[in-house]
């Protein structure tokens, strides 16, 4: 694994998106030069409290002077999304991660449906520019509360998406999410969900029911995975490149042994979400808990996510 390269930006412009959102575009810093990056990408934002929160890019892939992100004031924050809006102002200088990009969009697939849910709309703005620019078919499902929760309809409009609206204010709760995914099984077509946890967890069942094979979801906050039957509470631990070696005990994660050991990992949600942590895996059986990795790629056993995820071996060796 490489440490994530750390970039200086500064905070071009902050805007009023809808009810508690604004997004913030980032321009870099003398000298510096943004990495490309593909629909679907985020970055870590590294914030004047000391938190790292991750948040997806939504601007069009192929600007290479800018990063915009888009942040809901979350009611439940830990104290990210809280430093983002009462603490970010215009000119301040801030740390960021290249971008990753866990969650690709298929360019070519026959036709592509976009599910937001609130701020989830965030990655697929970015795919829906992208579409729209290859002159791909495609359309979004954009569910929120109520209208005014609704971020970058504008831009929607602009990019003459087709977009199927539903606010459960106005229609007296959630959608059918179900009845919508059925209407759209036309063999090639791919999903992308982002959004809430009950709504993530419906695509899922959804998908899985109706056989929709080419679905895709990103999380912004973890579902809670148990550790496996045969996850040991206790194990060795050998980094590999620095020489070093130690025990996990019960009652110990390997992240807390890695924070104590001050060994140098990139921690950003510390959930198992945002990718930031991956590792690779040399030798040992890894208990996956976290929600990056496909299920296929969790059975390779060479990445893992360092800061959720536990061992069903005596051993486990990382390359770090």
């Amino acid at each position: 694994m490489t440490t994530d390269p750390k970039l200086q930006a500064w905070v071009h412009t902050l805007r009023h998106e809808a009810q508690d959102i604004i997004s913030i575009e980032l321009r870099p810093a003398a000298g510096v030069s943004f990495p490309p990056f593909a629909p679907g990408a985020h970055i870590d934002l590294h914030l004047p409290n000391g938190l790292v929160r991750s948040y997806s890019l939504c601007n069009a892939a192929g600007e290479p002077d800018r990063y915009v992100i888009g942040v809901l004031k979350d009611k439940a924050s830990r104290g990210g999304s809280k430093a983002v809006h009462e603490t970010l102002r215009v000119g301040m200088v801030l740390t960021i991660s290249a971008p990753r990009n866990h969650f690709p969009l298929v360019e070519d697939a026959r036709h592509t449906v976009l599910i937001a849910g609130g701020i989830g709309i965030t990655p697929l703005l970015c795919m829906a520019r992208r579409l729209t620019s290859l002159g791909r078919s495609y359309e979004v499902l954009y569910f929120a509360r109520h209208r005014q929760a609704a971020a970058f309809a504008d831009v929607l409009a602009e990019l003459g998406a087709k977009v199927h609206w539903h606010f459960d204010d106005q229609a007296g709760g959630p959608p059918d999410l179900r009845g919508l995914l059925a209407q759209r099984q036309a063999e090639g077509t791919h999903f992308y969900a982002c959004g809430p946890t009950p709504m993530l967890d419906a695509f899922e069942a959804d998908c899985s029911a109706l056989g929709l094979a080419n679905s895709h979801l990103e999380r912004f906050s973890a579902k809670a995975v148990e550790a496996a039957s045969d996850a040991l509470t206790h194990y060795t631990v050998e980094l590999r490149k620095s020489g070093r070696s130690f025990e996990v005990s019960a009652g110990k994660t390997l992240h807390d042994r890695l924070i104590e050991l001050k060994v140098d990992v990139p921690w950003s949600c510390e959930e198992g979400i945002c990718g930031s942590c991956e590792t690779k895996v040399l030798e040992g059986q890894v208990d996956h808990r976290d929600m990056v990795l496909t299920p296929a790629e969790q059975a390779t056993n060479t990445v893992m996510m360092v800061c959720v995820s536990g061992c069903k071996s005596q051993r486990l060796v990382l390359d770090l």
